[in-house]
């Protein structure tokens, strides 16, 4: 068995997985201010005012993570990596719920500040604008909407992304700046940049 901090959340996460009730009791103390910090990653890039809550998406994310089906959780990073694709589908859920209400309004789509640093720096992007983004790429290569995801939503290293996904640094690397350039070209030709 692993040892350490990081060991203990793999052994707790994999004890977790075969249905063990008190490796989940121990697993939150150990997992929740990392995703109280991923949770702040993403609200920082959402419009200021935004009405969802640091802790009400951290809450949010792990009910879903305890109701959702076993999963054979892999380790540290891969369990990131999943908190991060739920925090960002309860924020696009949001942010449609919030769009759908004003459709009509005349009102412009919120603005989310993008995180994917030089790919869309200086522009305003709607939350669900980059995740319509996110799926059509996702539909052109699985394997470089899945490095965004995890490094952008997971805000995983690249040796943690090479890990989940079972490739090299090298490939994380590359699908990574491929990723960022086709994003920026597909949010910018949305946004009429």
């Amino acid at each position: 068995m692993a040892t350490g901090p990081r060991g203990e959340l793999t052994n707790l996460l994999v004890e977790w997985s075969r249905g063990s009730q008190p490796a989940l009791d121990r697993l939150l103390p150990h997992v929740y201010d990392e995703l109280r910090t991923l949770a702040r990653s993403y609200l920082r890039r959402e419009r200021p005012g935004h009405t969802v809550q640091t802790g009400t998406l951290v809450h949010e994310a792990f009910v879903r993570l305890i109701e959702g089906q076993r999963i054979p959780w892999e380790g540290r990073a891969h369990f990131f990596g999943i908190a991060a694709r739920l925090m960002r589908q309860i924020l696009v859920d949001h942010a449609r719920a919030r769009d759908a209400a004003k459709r009509g309004a005349g009102e412009v789509a919120e603005p989310i500040a993008s995180a994917l640093s030089v790919a869309v720096q200086a522009m305003d992007v709607g939350v669900v604008a980059l995740d319509r983004a996110l799926d059509e790429l996702a539909a052109i290569d699985p394997d470089q909407a899945r490095v965004v995801e995890l490094r952008f939503f997971g805000g995983l290293t690249v040796e943690e992304t090479a890990e989940v996904m079972s490739i090299s640094t090298g490939t994380v690397k590359r699908e990574w700046s491929m990723a960022r350039a086709w994003l920026r070209r597909a949010v910018a030709g949305e946004t009429g940049s």
